[in-house]
């Protein structure tokens, strides 16, 4: 037990949304140390989500933490035939990832997995909760910052960490509108998961025309995760009552298995559809109020590395608060400001390099004209299989020579 003296010297940080950053955060501020209470405007943890690829540094900070045997238990296959057709049915590539992916080591999984397992790996010790509550008030004082919380209670705390989403509230109210960091790159994506009518099994299908493109990930269980991306002039929520419809006016010309695999939805509200955005920032700390994942830096869903970006970035911000006052003590203001602006000189590089490589990689992922779309496929069919696997594999090299950064 530690006394009272003990405790009042002990670091404090309320950590606001528990997804992959909020609960990253977590982890890492115990360990160094800190008192930590994590603050989640929903019920319960969020299970689902999209399929991701957890490599790099990502898997590098999961691998610290000694999760990767337990997140591998979990994680799917890699993917062995990634099929490519057209809105006709006709096959427009064919590749085996496994081939073509070799010596590259990562994790394909659920992004709920990922959040259900660091959830798991969190001790009772030093962790509080409080599901269904959100921040209230956040106020910058000369040596804390004072956060009120829906349920009524408020709190003085060293450190308030932001990590609510790429529509955080907390970013809305103490460092910018969405007009003016929140950047929609012209797409929208839906993902929701669905009985596996395609009998797809392992592999990986995608059905591909102008302005839109959807993936079928076979689970093994007899379901298919969906994921739509398309081309959209409007931005912004889409209310749950109106998305299965927004999707079949968007799939209306697609392939005929396509719209019969959403008509064979079970809940059509358990559709999330959302704008591919990033979120540009000069800073990402406010005083005693730090962003951290999406909340500060969105990568947008094609980057693939938003949760690996989270994850590091968690492992580095506890590294720097170690270096300014170790063992778990509350740094003075000065050392806590420096400690943060060491974190974003870090990180800044490699988001800036990813946001970019995002802006380009959505226009050719996902072609707007027929033209374009047509060329696509034509580079695509006639490109010899060896320059066509270095071409897949170097994106995947790309991101993780610019995320080495942040080791």
């Amino acid at each position: 037990m530690q006394t009272l003296e003990e405790q009042s010297r002990q670091g404090f940080v309320i950590i606001c949304g528990a997804g992959v950053a909020g609960l990253a955060a977590a982890w890492w501020m115990q360990r160094a140390g800190w008192r930590v209470l994590v603050v989640e405007q929903a019920e319960e943890l969020r299970d689902g989500g999209h399929m991701m690829g957890l490599s790099g540094p990502g898997l590098a900070t999961v691998r610290r933490m000694d999760l990767v045997a337990r997140l591998g238990e979990r994680a799917y296959p890699d993917m062995g035939q990634h099929i490519y057709r057209d809105r006709r049915g006709r096959e427009i590539l064919r590749i085996n990832y496994r081939e073509a992916l070799a010596g590259i080591e990562w994790l394909t999984l659920r992004r709920g997995v990922l959040v259900q397992e660091l959830r798991a790996a969190l001790p009772a010790r030093d962790i509080a909760w409080r599901f269904g509550v959100t921040v209230q008030e956040a106020l910058n004082q000369a040596s804390s910052v004072r956060v009120s919380l829906s349920d009524g209670s408020c709190h003085e705390a060293d450190l308030l960490i932001a990590a609510d989403g790429v529509h955080s509230s907390l970013r809305r109210r103490h460092f910018a509108a969405d007009a003016r960091c929140l950047h929609p790159l012209g797409y929208r994506y839906a993902s929701y998961e669905v009985q596996d009518h395609l009998l797809l099994g392992q592999d990986f299908l995608s059905y591909a025309e102008p302005g839109i493109q959807t993936e079928y990930y076979g689970l093994c269980d007899g379901r298919l995760a969906a994921l739509h991306v398309w081309r959209s002039r409007e931005a912004g929520f889409v209310p749950p009552a109106q998305r299965h419809s927004l999707l079949r006016t968007c799939t209306a010309k697609s392939f005929t298995g396509v719209r019969a695999t959403l008509e064979a939805m079970e809940n059509p509200q358990e559709i999330v559809i959302d704008d591919l955005a990033l979120v540009e920032l000069p800073s990402w700390r406010q005083g005693r109020i730090l962003l951290l994942g999406d909340a500060a830096h969105s990568l947008s869903l094609i980057s693939g590395q938003g949760a690996g970006v989270a994850l590091a970035s968690a492992s580095i911000l506890a590294e720097e608060l170690e270096r300014a006052a170790a063992g778990g003590v509350a740094p003075s203001s000065s050392a806590l400001e420096s400690a943060l602006a060491r974190h974003d000189q870090r990180l800044r590089p490699t988001i800036l390099r990813l946001q970019h490589r995002s802006r380009k990689l959505v226009p050719m992922y996902v072609p707007s004209s027929r033209v374009g779309f047509a060329l696509r496929n034509l580079v695509l069919r006639t490109m010899p299989d060896v320059l066509l696997k270095k071409y897949f594999a170097s994106g995947l090299k790309s991101e993780a020579q610019a995320l080495a950064a942040l080791a």
